[in-house]
This record gives structure tokens, C-alpha cells and sequence, in this order.
């Protein structure tokens, strides 16, 4: 089919032939296709990712609102200021 969109060739590896197999259980409607199939994987692996990204992001923001301020008063006021007076300029 005439496209001014990117293709791209794959060839079917064992490992690509696993993925296809598993593919064909999950999505049996699309079975007959593998190119439909391959597309399925692409969708979902883009799913996967973006829910890992996600939950990476939501637990650091845990981490950070878990440990805020943990150690505010550790350092008396000016601390910053008075350790730069030794430093040279």
C-alpha cells in the first residue's frame, strides 16, 4: 500500500516469533494477521512504558513528599552565607 509514512522491517526472530505466538493467544480475533499482531505488541509495549514511566514518577514523589523536610533545623540560619565568607573569591 503506497505510504509517504516510514516503514519499518522486522524479521522474525526466534524471540520475535515467541512474541508473535504469545500475541496471537492474547488478541485469537487478530491471529490470522501477523502484521496486525506486531502492531497489537507495539501498542501494548507503548502502554507498558508509559504506565512504568508513571509509577516510577509517582513513587518518587512519595519518596519526596515522604522525606521533606526531614532535616529542616539542622543547619542555623545564615549557615550558607557564613560558610561562603571562607571561601575565596
Amino acid at each position: 500500500m503506497p505510504t509517504k509514512k516510514p516503514r519499518h522491517l522486522i524479521t522474525e526472530t526466534e524471540q520475535v516469533s515467541r512474541a508473535l505466538a504469545a500475541a496471537a493467544k492474547r488478541w485469537p480475533d487478530e491471529s490470522s494477521s501477523r502484521t496486525r499482531l506486531l502492531v497489537k505488541l507495539v501498542e501494548e509495549g507503548r502502554r507498558a512504558i508509559v504506565e512504568k514511566q508513571k509509577t516510577a514518577i509517582s513513587d518518587r514523589q512519595r519518596v519526596i513528599a515522604r522525606t521533606g523536610g526531614v532535616i529542616t533545623g539542622a543547619y542555623e540560619p545564615n549557615y550558607l552565607a557564613e560558610l561562603r565568607e571562607d571561601w575565596p573569591t
